[in-house]
């Protein structure tokens, strides 16, 4: 059901995971107890067969929310408006708590970066966004969810801080915003400005979201790279922003370097725990990133763009036990 712009969202879903087809048949087989999902749209936009059917699967089963990256409202292309209905349509057969996508651009004249490239952030900027955010609105029925992308660089002509920006692009629009904490620090980190500080002007009572993924500190700089655990510096910004979104949906995003889905989950449950006061604080030389040698650089774009016809090797713990549900399901998926 479509929601009006404005109108509330129901975004205290618990601790979810990001949707890999990697992991398509242990759900499937284990049902395993996850609060919720995250698909990125582009994956399934598009697709029919097996990939379509295991999302229609799973949004019967849990809560689900879309998530894209080639939106591009910060771009100076008209808005794409099949892309955009073809989105809405997606979201609307799944019945998708929320559409979501980031403050950015990702190409122009027709040529998709598959990158989310930042924005000068001031006047001309935020009149710019706001009027494409409308329209998207307006073409999605529902409130648009934008996040707060990494950065490398700043641009001189920004005047408005970035929450400063948000604040003001969710009072000209309704819109929401989904907050990436691994994003506030690698941003804040690569701009040498403090995160915290960011956290504290941050327009938590728009936030509808959290993210938390992994990144690469290669020493001068961080890569976000999606394909590790969570860096101890960003837990205490995470609990931070946990409370002061009065316990927003939180997704674990790891995108690169997949592990088997009990890791994954493990580390959404360590976000719970972490919320509850139960993990305790890293200590000082946790919360250190290595400024040592760097790393070799992942960029883990392949999410992007994903085999999902893949069938894996996965085999189900007691095949003999599996509910009728999941064996009507894969006859649908099955099918051509």
């Amino acid at each position: 059901m479509s929601v009006a712009p404005g109108a509330a969202l129901d975004d205290k879903l618990g601790f979810g995971v990001g949707l890999r087809n990697k992991h398509f048949d242990y759900i499937l087989f284990e049902r395993p107890k996850v609060d919720w999902f995250e698909a990125i749209s582009e994956n399934f936009m598009d697709s029919g067969g097996r990939p379509r059917a295991v999302l229609r699967w799973i949004a019967e089963r849990y809560p689900v929310v879309l998530h894209g990256v080639s939106l591009s409202i910060g771009g100076t292309d008209p808005l794409d408006r099949s892309y955009l209905l073809r989105l809405r349509r997606l979201a609307e057969e799944i019945g998708a708590r929320w559409v979501s996508d980031h403050l950015c651009w990702t190409g122009a004249l027709g040529v998709n970066s598959h990158d989310l490239l930042p924005l000068p952030l001031n006047e001309e900027t935020l009149a710019h966004v706001a009027a494409r955010v409308r329209e998207a609105q307006d073409l999605l029925q529902r409130p648009l969810v934008l996040e707060n992308p990494s950065t490398y660089v700043q641009f001189k002509s920004s005047t408005i801080p970035e929450p400063d920006f948000l604040r003001a692009l969710c009072d000209a629009t309704d819109c929401r915003l989904l907050l990436d904490v691994n994003n506030v620090y690698v941003s804040c980190f690569n701009a040498g400005t403090d995160p915290n500080a960011y956290l504290q002007a941050f327009p938590f009572e728009r936030v509808t979201q959290l993210h938390l993924a992994g990144h690469q500190h290669c020493g001068s700089h961080i890569v976000d790279t999606h394909d590790r655990p969570v860096s101890g510096a960003v837990w205490p910004l995470f609990r931070l922003a946990w409370r002061r979104s009065n316990g927003a949906a939180t997704l674990l995003e790891w995108d690169g370097d997949v592990p088997d889905f009990p890791i994954v989950h493990a580390e959404a449950l360590r976000a719970r725990a972490f919320s509850m006061d139960e993990a305790t604080q890293p200590s000082a030389e946790a919360s250190q990133e290595s400024f040592g040698e760097a790393e070799a650089l992942s960029t883990p774009l392949g999410f992007l763009t994903p085999d999902v016809m893949t069938r894996t090797d996965y085999a189900p713990r007691d095949p003999a036990n599996r509910q009728l549900g999941a064996v009507a399901a894969l006859d649908d998926l099955n099918a051509p």
